[in-house]
């Protein structure tokens, strides 16, 4: 099966190329948004293949995946075809509202697109309209790399993490970096953090640290959370959106709404190695069994098949209606 995206989060077009079908992406020149094609950080395979923005006309595909606003409201008019257009449509939502965060109304309005949460929260918060709605949560690959946790400090991954202030916590990191020794890493970190650690090389850097900090009070789900539990690292983070969800806390992690107790119980991963190194083998339990890639791929692999199925069908049924209506206009009885 043929499909058609951009490339927007790479490591999630990573993770979604690991299903059974072939992934096309637009390129340009300037690389902006969405056309920065295959890039040199992400693993992808072969099923993944660039083409320049000004020949996909000449291509043909099973099924359109939108990904931003943009994606859906100027990219598919500027360089698909009509044709192109009105094949089986997805759009993955990787965010939950930002304008109001119950009350916002989703670009797509349409029935016959098939609107993508990544989580469940984010399924709740949008108000999709008349567009159907599957929540496909994430799946990530095993990195065979194994927690350490041998340096006695916590770290945090967030992209450009002082531009992005209060939403993603830069307040609630320079806070606990106060009481708790914390590394940042990711691009744009600046003067607060270590700089860029590029995503083959991740996960044996931070397996290292004694646990993983996120403090992003409202976004979806980070991969990067799945990832560090998927290797064993203890996570603590806010008790806010879906991660209130996936970990228990106490259990499989740390979390809550109270910075003061999430600052108690980092000292307790720093003070007790062993008790970090349960915690984080609870959290990988609930990582292997919700965040499966195998189990991702089949999700995405049925749902490409459902959308053109379907697609198919009401093509069918609409030119067996065209046909009758036109049967019977040129019947001289």
């Amino acid at each position: 099966m043929k499909i058609f995206t951009w490339h927007i989060h790479g490591s999630y077009l990573f993770y979604l190329s690991q299903g059974n079908y072939t992934i096309y992406i637009p390129t340009k020149p300037e690389k902006t948004e969405g056309y920065y094609g295959r890039g040199e950080t992400f693993p992808f395979g072969d099923n993944v293949i660039e083409i320049p923005a000004e020949e996909v006309k000449q291509h043909e595909f099973d099924c359109i995946v939108y990904q931003t606003n943009n994606n859906y409201l100027v990219d598919q008019y500027e360089i698909l075809t009509e044709k192109q257009r009105n094949l089986p449509k997805i759009y993955i939502e990787h965010d939950p509202p930002r304008k109001h965060p119950t009350d916002t109304k989703h670009v797509v309005d349409d029935p016959d697109v098939t609107l993508v949460h990544v989580t469940h929260f984010n399924k709740l918060m949008w108000d999709s309209n008349n567009t159907p709605t599957r929540v496909i949560e994430h799946g990530v690959t095993t990195s065979g790399v194994n927690y350490s946790g041998e340096i006695a400090k916590g770290i945090v991954v967030i992209n450009n993490l002082p531009a992005r202030g209060r939403l993603l916590g830069f307040d609630i990191f320079k806070e606990v970096q106060q009481h708790i020794p914390l590394d940042l890493v990711g691009m744009g970190t600046g003067e607060f953090g270590l700089g860029e650690v590029l995503h083959p090389q991740l996960p044996a850097f931070q397996s290292q640290y004694r646990f993983f900090f996120n403090p992003i009070r409202y976004t979806s789900l980070g991969l990067a959370i799945c990832e560090a539990m998927m290797m064993g690292i203890p996570v603590v983070g806010l008790a806010t959106t879906e991660l209130s969800a996936v970990i228990e806390n106490g259990h499989s992690g740390y979390i809550h709404t109270d910075i003061g107790y999430l600052i108690d119980k980092m000292n307790l991963l720093l003070a007790d190695a062993e008790h970090a190194r349960e915690i984080g083998k609870n959290g990988q339990e609930v990582a292997r069994k919700r965040f499966n890639i195998t189990r991702f791929a089949n999700d995405w692999e049925l749902l490409f098949a459902e959308v053109t199925k379907k697609h198919t069908h009401r093509n069918a049924v609409n030119n067996t209606i065209a046909y009758g209506i036109s049967a019977e206009k040129n019947s001289v009885y």
